[in-house]
């Protein structure tokens, strides 16, 4: 069966929107001036340009006007997105570079500072807010269950995404990981905080929820580090919940029902 032509409206809108995004190898509409074309060529490439830059902003400071340019006119041309809002243009990047960016003298942290990029704005833009339904937010936090944010983001990262600058490109890793989490608050304010590794182990069981006291999960990491103290472990893991409190990635433990049940 051969497929119904589309409507003769449609195929002038797909010849326009060919053609704004790989003028030089799509042909303009026929009835259409190149001087309008050019206008709307430059409006919409100066839009998605435009929104771009201040989604990545940090990637754009260290990337030269030229290949700026040369990656946004390729990404323009290339990348059918999945959505035409533009709040979700920066994902929509994202996924260019992991799945058709191609360029092999590319930084080797431009991956990874996009995704970095990306989650920061992921986290202020999402309609959620802080509840401490079910939360007692100064409870103790050893003998009772560690609750984390869900605007909180473990993340980690083969090179030190946050500091990245023109100044500091490395070219490198530094052979471990870089272990940040991304969070709001409860001002709906955006910031981050960089982990050690047992900070981050520790972050990642209370995220997991299985349902343990911050003392066992502590109890827990220190027979993985087997460390020769235990209580060391649990006394800096305890400093680093009290400092994860105060900037709302926890938000207390767990409140326990008549039932001596957790909610």
């Amino acid at each position: 069966m051969s497929a119904t032509p589309k409507p003769r409206f449609q195929e002038i809108q797909y010849g326009f929107t060919r053609h704004i995004r790989d003028p030089e190898n799509q042909p303009a509409p026929p009835d259409i001036e190149d001087r309008r074309m050019e206008i709307y060529r430059g409006l919409l490439y100066r839009n998605v340009e435009g929104f771009i830059a201040n989604s990545f902003p940090v990637l754009r400071r260290i990337t030269p006007d030229d290949r700026w340019h040369v990656m946004i006119h390729d990404y323009f041309k290339r990348h059918h997105a999945h959505t035409p809002l533009f709040p979700k243009m920066p994902q929509e990047f994202l996924q260019y570079l992991e799945q058709e960016r191609d360029a092999e003298d590319d930084p080797p942290f431009l991956l990874e500072l996009a995704h970095y990029e990306w989650i920061e704005l992921a986290v202020s833009l999402d309609t959620r807010d802080i509840s401490w339904t079910g939360i007692n937010p100064a409870g103790d936090l050893l003998e009772g269950i560690p609750v984390m944010s869900p605007l909180a983001l473990p993340l980690s990262y083969q090179f030190p995404v946050h500091t990245i600058s023109p100044e500091f490109q490395p070219q490198e890793t530094l052979g471990q990981p870089t272990y940040i989490v991304v969070y709001r608050d409860r001002h709906h304010k955006v910031g981050f905080t960089e982990l050690n590794a047992v900070s981050a182990r520790l972050l990642e069981m209370i995220r997991m929820d299985t349902g343990q006291t911050g003392h066992r999960l502590l109890e827990s990491i220190a027979a993985e580090l087997k460390h020769p103290n235990p209580g060391v472990v649990i006394r800096g893991g305890l400093e680093t919940m009290q400092n994860l409190l105060q900037k709302d990635i926890l938000l207390g433990v767990k409140l326990a029902n008549q039932a001596g049940r957790f909610q």
